[in-house]
């Protein structure tokens, strides 16, 4: 009788291995996430009322031109008239933006250091993880950075070409309108889809660029060069879990947007004082929800590339000697490569 095959690796085999680890040390990633993930997500969830009620709306500028026209004379209107550049908006924006960054930097490294070490079943402690940040955060912030510049050089190609190619258009064919609608279109589609499909690929191939980070302690181009080559064979894991995370937050950020917009329509309106504490309580009640439910995705999404990082060393033959160096002594079963297909079976300590 032939021995049963192993079940093939997918996303949800990931996902499953990293709700194990988060499970089996449910205490210790609960305070991670309220300490460092719980404020990511709050602030990115309050963050759109934040800067709806700082930036001037058109509505608010045409109540004060109305009421500048019958108390002032026109030449004063300019003065009196808000700018649409509100300073403010951005003294509040580049604090907030450095806030971000730094808190999901400490995040990611806290998170990877005790979901790698609760992978080979090692004593997983918050303040080992709390020190693991400041020998990762350069790293990864190197690495961050790096990787952010080569996606916005990529990006402002699609402008650059786009003018390039339709000023061509235009010295080689003059009679050729190409800025109608259907050619427009067109010709720009020509461009963006490439270039869609470019940071696509190297968003997936660099999805454990920031855990290599963390655990060979690298910066720069290396962990994007070595997360490439781990991905190998395994892009489709981490295509799933980017469109999988990426469109379960991006929904959560993009309904929080739309409930500032609309908590500030609906709050021109007098609907009396049982109605305004109704809506206020429903308001902090969806921002509360939606701040748990994404941290909760932050943390899965975290551990799932840890745990994806490890899997990638199992397919390429990395990491059963790493297993077998660290339980020697012990009961264990290694990550094998049956043909295409690795498995793992938990680490049993006696």
């Amino acid at each position: 009788m032939a021995p049963p095959q192993p079940p093939s690796l997918n996303f949800f085999s990931v996902l499953s291995e990293s709700k194990r680890i988060l499970n089996a040390h449910s205490r210790h990633f609960l305070a991670l996430s309220v300490i460092f993930l719980l404020p990511l997500s709050f602030s990115l969830i309050v963050s759109p009322t934040l800067f709806h009620l700082l930036s001037p709306s058109p509505s608010s500028h045409i109540h004060i031109l109305l009421r500048t026209t019958t108390t002032t004379p026109l030449h004063h209107h300019h003065h009196n008239q808000p700018s649409p550049f509100n300073l403010t908006t951005l003294l509040y924006s580049l604090p907030f933006s450095l806030f971000l960054l730094f808190i999901s930097l400490f995040a990611l490294s806290s998170i990877t250091h005790s979901v790698f070490h609760g992978f080979f079943g090692r004593p997983v402690k918050l303040p080992s993880a709390i020190k693991s940040i400041l020998p990762s955060f350069l790293p990864l912030l190197i690495t961050t950075l790096f990787s952010q510049l080569i996606f916005l050089s990529i990006t402002t190609l699609f402008p650059f070409l786009s003018f390039l190619l339709f000023h061509s258009i235009y010295h080689f064919a003059p009679s050729f309108s190409p800025l109608s609608p259907p050619y427009s279109l067109a010709i720009l589609s020509l461009l963006f889809i490439p270039i869609l499909i470019l940071l696509l690929h190297l968003r997936v191939s660099w999805t454990l660029s920031s855990v290599i980070s963390v655990v060979e302690s690298t910066y720069g181009l290396e962990p994007l060069r070595r997360s490439s080559n781990l991905m190998k064979g395994m892009k489709g894991v981490g295509f799933s879990s980017l469109l999988f995370f990426g469109f379960m937050e991006g929904v959560l950020v993009w309904s929080s947007t739309v409930l500032a917009m609309t908590d500030s329509d609906s709050s021109s309106g007098d609907g009396g004082t049982n109605y305004t504490l109704f809506k206020d309580l429903a308001f902090v009640v969806q921002i509360v929800m939606t701040s748990t439910l994404l941290m909760l995705l932050l943390l899965y999404h975290a551990a799932t590339n840890t745990v994806l990082y490890m899997y990638c060393k199992a397919v390429h033959g990395e990491l059963a000697l790493e297993i077998a160096e660290e339980f020697a002594r012990e009961y264990v079963s290694l990550p094998f490569d049956d043909g295409k297909v690795p498995h793992l079976v938990s680490v049993v300590r006696v």
